[in-house]
């Protein structure tokens, strides 16, 4: 069997980090303790929403006050704003085609990555979600990895993990699969260098070589 691939998704497949921001942006607009700036939002892209509004507001009633206006702008601004990189949509596609099995790992709400990658094209070619409501730990934590691994029926030595961000990496280090850190997205190559990818790639056309090279070892 070909190795199984999983993707996480916001940075790596699809180019949503304006929409990210702006949805920030509209939630802290007029809040009155401290608003995080844009690099330290940017650098929480990957963690469960929840998760990363806790940084900043400890009430619970304020966390969720703040979640629904970044929703709301999320959703309103959804299919403009997401799309695929260049590229990307091809590569999943004959991925697919060769037999790879594949999920998605994301700290995105399941419905919420399942809208993103049916916008896109893909969700034929990447049937399993694996998303902030199908774990109790997320990423860094391997869990979402290992749960991607078993409803695939594969091992961990026998996958690959690709993302763009370091709790990408550290959750595919953690769940023992090979990792590609992409460059593409909200992060540089020198974070995903310190994340300690087995892999770096700068270019979605670097990423099917890289899958080969991987399935030739064996």
């Amino acid at each position: 069997m070909r190795p199984a691939l999983l993707f996480d998704l916001d940075g790596t497949l699809v180019d949503s980090i304006e929409l990210i921001m702006g949805s920030m942006r509209h939630a802290f607009d007029g809040y009155a303790a401290r608003v995080p700036t844009d690099d330290e939002w940017r650098a929480l892209i990957g963690r469960p929403l929840v998760d990363s509004f806790r940084e900043f507001v400890q009430d619970d009633a304020e966390i969720e006050h703040l979640i629904g206006r970044y929703r709301e702008h999320q959703l309103t601004h959804h299919d403009r704003l997401v799309r695929p990189y260049d590229g990307i949509v091809e590569v999943i596609r004959a991925f697919a085609d060769a037999g790879h099995p594949m999920a998605l790992v994301t700290s995105k709400a399941d419905w919420l990555a399942e809208r993103a990658l049916k916008h896109v094209g893909l969700d034929a070619a990447i049937p399993v979600i694996v998303g902030c409501d199908s774990c109790t730990r997320h990423k860094p934590h391997p869990e979402p990895v290992q749960r991607a691994l078993t409803l695939l029926r594969s091992a961990a030595d026998h996958a690959i993990f690709v993302g763009d961000s370091p709790h990408d990496i550290e959750a595919g280090r953690a769940a023992g699969v090979y990792t590609i850190g992409v460059t593409w997205g909200a992060f540089s190559r020198e974070e995903m260098a310190r994340a300690r990818a087995d892999l770096v790639i700068h270019d979605v056309g670097h990423l099917a070589g890289a899958v080969r090279r991987f399935s030739a070892r064996g």
